[in-house]
This record gives C-alpha cells, sequence and structure tokens, in this order.
C-alpha cells in the first residue's frame, strides 16, 4: 500500500506549504501541481491518477483541492473505488470506503460547490459595482495618454510602422 499526496495550488504566488506540512506526515510521495481549478487538464493529477494501484490511497489535504465539483468529485472517487483505490482527505477523519465517510463525502462536496460558487458570484459582483465607481479594472496602462496620441499622430504621418 502507498499513500500519494496531490497538492495543488492555483497560482505561481501561492504556497502549497500549508498542504505540504500537513502532508508530508501521511504521504510515501508528494506531487504538486501549480494549476487553475478550472483548468480542463491537470497533468499531475492524471499521472498521479494513473499509477495508483489496488490498496493504494490517494490523499489530499482538503477537497476543493483536488475537484471542482460535486459531479466531479464523486465520479473520480467511485472510478478510483472500482480501482481499489482509497481516497482520503487529510483534514477530515473519515474514511470514504465506508457507507458513512461517503455520505459525508457527498456532503462535503456539495458544500465545496457551493461554497465556490458563492465565491466566485461575490467576485463577480464587486467587479461589477467598482465599474460603477468607474474603476478602471485590469493591468495598469503601459503608456500614457499622451504617448498614445503621439503614437497614434506618427501613424496617421506614417512616420512610424
Amino acid at each position: 500500500m502507498r499513500r500519494i499526496g496531490y497538492l495543488r495550488v492555483s497560482t505561481e504566488e501561492q504556497r502549497p506549504d500549508r498542504q505540504i506540512e500537513g502532508l508530508k506526515a501521511l504521504c510515501d510521495e508528494l506531487h504538486v501541481e501549480t494549476l487553475s481549478a478550472v483548468s480542463k487538464h491537470r497533468p499531475v493529477y492524471e499521472e498521479v491518477k494513473s499509477r495508483l494501484a489496488a490498496d493504494d490511497v490517494l490523499i489530499v489535504w482538503d477537497f476543493d483541492r483536488a475537484y471542482r465539483s460535486a459531479a466531479e468529485a464523486l465520479a473520480e472517487i467511485n472510478a478510483l473505488n472500482k480501482r481499489g483505490v482509497r481516497f482520503r482527505i487529510a483534514n477530515f477523519g473519515f474514511d470514504t470506503s465506508t457507507a458513512e465517510g461517503y455520505l459525508l463525502l457527498t456532503i462535503l462536496s456539495g458544500m465545496s460547490e457551493f461554497e465556490r460558487r458563492i465565491l466566485s458570484r461575490r467576485t463577480k459582483e464587486g467587479l461589477a459595482a467598482a465599474r460603477l465607481r468607474g474603476k478602471t479594472l485590469g493591468r495598469p496602462r503601459k503608456l500614457t495618454a499622451s504617448q498614445i496620441d503621439n503614437a497614434r499622430r506618427r501613424l496617421q504621418a506614417r512616420e512610424s510602422t
């Protein structure tokens, strides 16, 4: 039996330290992926999943570090269970191979998806409110208005390409 840890952070700026510290005593191997949760393809996760064998345990620190939705989580965990692979969420003390553990997993996956959708909605509402207040969102401009006017004038006069 191998205990394989999968960790994910969304951006290079985020640090997986909390997950590493939580999993290193529980796992024989740790695999870190830096990728947004909305990415369709997760190469590290796919590689880890393909190497799992019967009696292995896939361990994640938090539910949302591995799965994007309740439906995806349940489908993935069911597929792992059919292969004899167990699944464990480190910061929750239940075994997903039991009926009670599976029920808790189902509830937790639904709550995680709900939390992510609420966060997304609040972010969109905040951005819309900022736009209404006249805030310019996104990266700051590289050129000033005068530099843009100068470039436009030079292009029209065919002084530059």
